[in-house]
């Protein structure tokens, strides 16, 4: 097979940083996204000796932390184990940063945060034999009390990340995968004793979760097929008994999208609903599929929306060239347009004009996600 050229390789809208960071600070997708995670708290049944989580995509950080938060407020007392997948370093740099606070409130935790793939990070287990003994397994045990102590704690890590966290392009999809399989395991040394239970070691870690959030870890246009296969089936299988997986993606149908059908009129960058997904994962579950119940939910129901902040004074008649920019950097993230067409696209003002115009007639910008639940009998 021959070797994929840096200009051959297929885009990936999630490794571009500078779109990333500028979305999730102006939209509120991540607070939303939590809210509708922890409503789902209190229909839990988790059992000895954890709660256990799995974040399937941390990002940076903000989702997690918020839904860490709610189930403070849910289990004050209760030991929480949650792991984190995420194989971008800046994520994971991010992500540490909310950590210390949360050890704070809620000292009986175990965070695990790890590279491997979808299918291999709820057991923190490689399938390749090689892989599973180059595995790195870090425990990091924080000393001290306070926030600003485990901050530093977590900061001496950096060279051990940029050491682990590397990664290389699949030559066939284009796809980030590790150099080194590896798992950080971060909790309080005085707390150590306590959790011993819930603390995991290399090659022994179940995959029974409490909870899964799935929130948008696929390319919108990669078929149903691959989706399930390599995603949604594994992490459905990682449920424990009454364990419930709650997936999010984009839906289509809101001021986004129509920003970007001004200057892309044909483009339909969601082609795979909530209920192929759950068709196709019926069929790969096969006989399985009766141990869970898959729900889409009505529209109502399955509905998330979000917006971008805005001023009431931002949208008028004279929309302001930051607002603009943000406004039109949402609509190209969420829509995963690449960025050779974005070039194009952005030579003239048109762009500015279509998004402007989107902006006056609707009041404001906000686009619509989908959600599902698969649940565990």
């Amino acid at each position: 097979m021959t070797e994929m050229t840096e200009s051959s390789r297929p885009f990936r809208f999630y490794d571009n940083r500078q779109k990333y960071l500028t979305f999730v600070t102006t939209c509120d997708e991540k607070w939303k996204i939590a809210e509708r995670a922890a409503s789902l708290l209190p229909t839990l049944r988790p059992k000895p000796p954890s709660l256990r989580l799995f974040d399937a995509g941390v990002g940076d950080g903000t989702v997690l932390a918020h839904l860490l938060r709610a189930m403070h407020e849910q289990f004050p007392t209760m030991p929480f184990y949650v792991v984190g997948k995420e194989i971008s370093l800046e994520d994971v740099r991010l992500s540490l940063e909310k950590v210390p606070d949360r050890l704070v409130e809620h000292p009986h935790s175990v965070i695990v945060i790890t590279n491997l793939h979808y299918a291999e990070a709820p057991s923190l287990t490689p399938h390749a034999p090689e892989n599973a003994r180059r595995m790195v397994f870090r425990h990091v045990e924080l000393e001290g009390s306070g926030s600003h102590t485990f901050g530093e704690q977590l900061r001496n890590l950096d060279k051990f990340l940029v050491d682990h966290w590397k990664v290389e392009s699949s030559k066939r999809t284009g796809n980030p995968l590790y150099v080194t399989p590896s798992a950080l395991v971060i909790y309080r040394k005085d707390h150590k004793f306590a959790l011993d239970s819930v603390i995991p070691q290399k090659g022994a870690t179940e995959a029974n979760y409490d909870l899964i959030l799935a929130s948008q870890p696929w390319r919108s246009r990669t078929a149903a097929e691959f989706k399930v296969k390599r995603i949604l089936a594994p992490l459905s299988r990682s449920l424990r008994s009454h364990g419930v997986l709650l997936g999010a993606q984009s839906q289509g149908g809101d001021p986004g999208l129509e920003i970007v059908r001004h200057i892309w009129p044909d483009e339909d960058p969601f082609p795979v609903g909530r209920h192929e997904l759950l068709d196709e994962l019926r069929v790969e579950l096969g006989t399985d599929a009766r141990k869970f119940d898959l729900t889409a939910m009505s529209d109502d129901d399955s509905l998330l929306r979000y917006s971008m902040h805005t001023l009431p004074t931002e949208i008028g008649n004279s929309i302001g060239t930051s607002t603009l920019f943000a406004a039109w950097n949402a609509a190209i993230y969420v829509a995963q347009i690449e960025d050779a067409r974005v070039e194009e696209a952005v030579v003239g003002r048109e762009y500015l004009d279509a998004t402007s115009d989107v902006l006056q007639e609707r009041g404001g910008l906000w686009f619509n996600d989908e959600t599902f639940l698969v649940t565990r009998h």
